[in-house]
């Protein structure tokens, strides 16, 4: 890893030769120009801290990344954007150092730019279709258009000059947000821009959804959640916390009781998988949703501070390959633990989790046992966990995902000692709103079927997010918010 005052060094060293040519390149120059590396904590130090890990480019930094940018006329990274975010055009703002209108032009489509700059899957999504990948053949080495919005994001955050998107004259039309997520977030932002009464309702005491309990201090400081949350607060949103839809009110209730016009559901899947294997009822044994709620929605890391109880773990084992696997195994870390050893059934190259977690979890140390999963979980006579055992595979032919199979390697049974065991194999959505809401049409999974607009089986309610998607990520929810959010705005347009 390069230390911090060498990547400013030669950003600085980049930054005076394009000076010279007043910034005037020619494509080929500008492809000669490497990536911007992100400046991060020491990986020693970090793994035992909360705080950020990325800490964000330089000005400098941010100057010279842009100038990488080729200004494609037809913005194919666009087309990666689930919210279509005018990519070209706030770099070269960024180019030229107007970062008060880069901020702006980012607005017009998100208000979450300082969250997806920092957990957004950029090179699966805007730079996988960068004409700057595409000729290295490498989405790492696209602009790093997550990067630039993230440092632009925390330009503005830094100068204290947000302003409130102006909000249309009162309409008297009221839109119930079911889930203060990504996606109820950007729904409630465009509502409210219309000029309907919006309130959000939450199930838990602090607004945000998966940005709050979900993803780590370190990846995305809550504050950022909170700053973004009080952004709707100074729209006119009503915000409603400790409300379970299903219990504190069915949904015919907000429309019969409360008179909503419409409503929009993002609660998100926070129901977790389990892998139906012996052991899993030890004491010991989390699924990385209560881990992960208690070590970021209720601070237990914060031990002198916090009455959070959570497991004092020496040897951590992590089933999964996910994003949320990577939070789970780089938390447990940071709550002590002295071994975190992640366990995924395919190799190395079928790992969904982000390229970047991946890295940054071995360099603080996580251990990674490919081609390998649990087949039990064992205990001791205290029915607490003592190991695991388990199972070496090879891959096979691809399934249905595309991804190749993993295959069993007869008896190659091993066993591992762990104390603590983290399951993160993914969620489902939870049964009650569809146990509470008969006019609504479910999938298989659990998932709410809807519309190309987000519309549900009841032509007033509508949904998007992981209670549609299934486990997404943040950018695709928000995307699912905007679209809601349009087909609710022409929905009550059209009504008197």
């Amino acid at each position: 890893m390069t230390c911090n005052t060498e990547l400013e060094k030669k950003a600085q060293e980049i930054f005076q030769q394009l000076k010279q040519k007043d910034f005037n390149l020619t494509n080929p120059e500008r492809m000669k120009i490497p990536q911007q590396e992100m400046p991060s904590q020491d990986p020693k130090v970090r793994a035992r801290n909360t705080k950020e890990v990325a800490l964000g480019y330089t000005e400098t930094q941010a100057i010279v990344e842009a100038n990488r940018c080729l200004s494609c006329p037809t913005q194919p990274c666009q087309q990666g954007c689930p919210v279509h975010l005018p990519i070209r055009d706030f770099i070269q703002l960024i180019a030229k150092k107007d970062y008060a209108s880069a901020i702006a032009a980012i607005k017009t489509q998100s208000l979450l730019p300082a969250v997806c700059g920092r957990v957004c899957p950029q090179e699966s999504q805007c730079q996988k279709y960068c004409t700057v990948g595409k000729i290295f053949k490498n989405a790492e080495k696209s602009v790093a258009i997550g990067r630039l919005e993230r440092f632009v994001a925390d330009w503005e955050r830094a100068q204290g000059t947000a302003a409130v998107p102006t909000i249309k004259p009162a309409t008297g039309k009221k839109v119930a947000i079911i889930g203060s997520g990504p996606a109820g977030l950007t729904a409630a932002a465009d509502i409210r821009r219309e000029g309907h009464e919006v309130t959000l309702f939450e199930a838990f005491h602090k607004f945000g959804g998966v940005m709050q309990y979900g993803i780590p201090e370190f990846r995305l400081p809550k504050s950022i959640v909170t700053k973004e949350v009080n952004a709707l607060r100074e729209m006119g949103v009503k915000m409603i916390p400790n409300f379970l839809i299903g219990r504190t009110r069915t949904l015919e209730e907000l429309f019969e009781k409360d008179g909503f016009d419409a409503l929009f559901i993002g609660i998100g899947a926070g129901l977790p998988n389990f892998m139906g294997i012996e052991g899993e009822n030890l004491i010991g044994v989390f699924s990385a949703n209560e881990y992960l709620t208690r070590a970021n929605l209720m601070r237990a890391y914060e031990r002198e501070k916090s009455a959070t109880p959570i497991a004092i773990s020496r040897k951590v084992a992590v089933l999964g390959g996910g994003n949320v696997a990577m939070d789970s195994a780089r938390t447990a870390l940071r709550l002590g633990a002295e071994e975190v050893h992640l366990i995924y059934r395919r190799s190395e190259n079928e790992i969904p989790a982000r390229i970047e977690e991946i890295h940054h979890a071995k360099e603080e140390g996580v251990q990674f046992h490919f081609l390998c999963n649990a087949k039990r979980i064992l205990g001791d006579d205290k029915s607490r966990v003592q190991s695991i055992e388990c199972l070496k595979y090879e891959l096979g032919e691809p399934d249905a995902s595309g991804r190749r199979s993993p295959i069993v390697i007869p008896n190659s049974e091993y066993t591992m000692a762990v104390d603590t065991v983290i399951v993160a194999i993914g969620n489902r959505s939870n049964p009650l709103i569809r146990q509470t809401s008969p006019s609504l049409a479910f999938n298989k999974k659990g998932n709410l079927i809807c519309d190309e607009d987000c519309r549900t089986s009841n032509p007033r309610i509508f949904a998007g997010g992981d209670i549609v998607l299934g486990a997404a990520t943040v950018i695709l929810a928000m995307g699912q918010g905007r679209k809601a959010a349009k087909a609710i705005n022409e929905l009550l347009e059209k009504e008197p």
